[in-house]
């Protein structure tokens, strides 16, 4: 691209955004019971995606900007948002805004085999020793507010034989996803890693579709799998305490 256009592109968002343009598309989203069957933008591989399918015609985005952009410009109605990606991403946006209404709230949780109980009670324990040290505040701040934190695994603690196999979808940013240097990495790789190396056992990471991640861990091709699990598996998998608390809200224009 060269760059006057580029230039010209800046511009023009700059002052769509701003409410600045009068072409600008109106608002046509004020409430929760709006947004079905309107084109509603989400970013790409996040539950924010599947939400955006189920209620209308889903439009994914594989950044903020691209998505903010696409909201200005009238390309989308409205978009999906995990609560703090919102905020970051509107705030200081004189042309847009969030509803008042949560679109969805939900807990991140692990999934074990109903059989292994034990399993359960460990993992339980480790996330309540990681929520007890800021850890699983400190990871969840890391992916949703930018904040600058690594994670550094404790020390003292037994290494004992064996691994814990982990089913994650690989393309749910911020949750799950493959890094520029071709390492797992996200909230839910990390917050595993922690409760690994609590435990003293190792990780190995399987992928899997993100629809898929329950039956991995009911046939045993997983030991555990995390994220957004649906309520209804009681009868396949044991749920752990949660780890991370997840809100999804919707962006409009003013």
């Amino acid at each position: 691209m060269k760059k006057p256009l580029l230039c010209a592109l800046v511009v023009t968002v700059m002052l769509m955004i701003a409410g600045c343009q009068d072409g600008r598309p109106p608002n046509e989203v004020n409430s929760l019971e709006d947004v079905q069957g309107k084109r509603i933008g989400a970013l790409s591989g996040t539950p924010s995606a599947r939400l955006a399918e189920e209620l209308g015609a889903a439009v994914t985005f594989y950044s903020g900007e691209e998505l903010l952009y696409a909201l200005a410009a009238g390309m989308v109605d409205c978009a999906v948002l995990e609560g703090v990606v919102a905020s970051e991403l509107v705030s200081g946006t004189q042309g847009m805004r969030i509803l008042g209404e949560t679109l969805l709230e939900y807990e991140l949780r692990f999934a074990v085999p109903r059989e292994n109980a034990e399993l359960l009670a460990a993992v339980n324990s480790a996330l309540t020793a990681l929520n007890a040290n800021g850890t699983l505040r400190s990871l969840r701040d890391k992916y949703f507010s930018g904040r600058n934190y690594r994670y550094i695994p404790p020390e003292g603690i037994d290494q004992l034989p064996g691994d814990l196999r982990l089913a994650i979808s690989i393309d749910s940013p911020p949750y799950s996803y493959i890094d520029d240097e071709g390492e797992y990495t996200g909230l839910d790789v990390e917050i595993a890693r922690a409760v690994c190396d609590y435990l003293g056992v190792g990780l190995i990471i399987i992928e899997a579709d993100s629809r898929e991640l329950v039956t991995e861990v009911w046939f045993g091709r997983a030991d555990i799998a995390a994220g957004w699990l649906p309520g209804d598996i009681d009868e396949q998998v044991r749920i752990s305490d949660a780890y991370a608390d997840i809100e999804q809200v919707i962006a409009v224009r003013r």
